[in-house]
């Protein structure tokens, strides 16, 4: 489908899939859901926002036949025996490679965000005030700030909060100009994380 409404000129989407899935017992990103996986159906949906879409990832060779070929990768560097470098890594490993104002950011594993609503919010980014940096959801545990929007001006930011030893989203965020975004229902940023958690929502089975 092609991109619809006024944001999708000023917006491009990166996508993280770096995460080791070790409560899951397998790769997130490549669990079976409605005919495709959980990192397809994101590429999917973010593409229905825009024509650029980014996976941060050390394997792009793992999930290239998975995807559309209007997606691009961004190798992330992750040494064997080291841990994972982390969301605040892999956004910052991302971010200089966009240059459109506003980049949405999103977890591989959003099973119940739709459509509709991805491109209502990009049709509402010009409403954003213009001290804002970002635009994130926040709900009683704190920032989602892996279904959010940042505008690519807080990449300076961003890189003396991680130059300073900084890893953690929440506080960076704490301490910048950022407008909540309002979310319809919270289990729209549901996730899973484990097979229990896989099942709740009728998660094909696997091995």
């Amino acid at each position: 489908m092609r991109p619809s409404g006024n944001g999708a000129e000023q917006l491009s989407v990166l996508i993280l899939a770096g995460g080791q899935s070790r409560r899951m017992g397998q790769d997130k990103a490549l669990l079976p859901w409605q005919g495709d996986t959980l990192l397809g159906r994101t590429c999917r949906l973010a593409l229905t926002c825009c024509p650029t879409v980014l996976v941060v990832t050390p394997w792009p060779q793992r999930y290239r036949s998975q995807l559309p070929q209007a997606v691009c990768f961004i190798t992330e560097s992750h040494p064997p025996g080291t841990p994972p470098p982390g969301p605040l890594m892999g956004f910052l490993r991302g971010l200089p490679q966009v240059s459109t104002e506003w980049v949405l950011l999103l977890a591989c594993d959003l099973p119940r965000l739709s459509e509709a609503l991805l491109q209502q919010w990009a049709s509402q980014l010009d409403q954003v005030s213009p001290q804002m940096l970002a635009w994130v959801p926040r709900t009683e545990q704190g920032w989602e700030p892996l279904c959010g929007f940042y505008r690519r001006g807080c990449l300076q930011s961003l890189q003396q909060f991680a130059a300073g030893g900084g890893r953690s989203f929440q506080r960076w965020l704490d301490q910048e100009a950022v407008q909540p975004l309002t979310l319809p229902h919270a289990a729209v940023l549901w996730n899973c994380n484990t097979p229990q958690d896989w099942a709740t929502i009728g998660g094909q089975d696997f091995c």
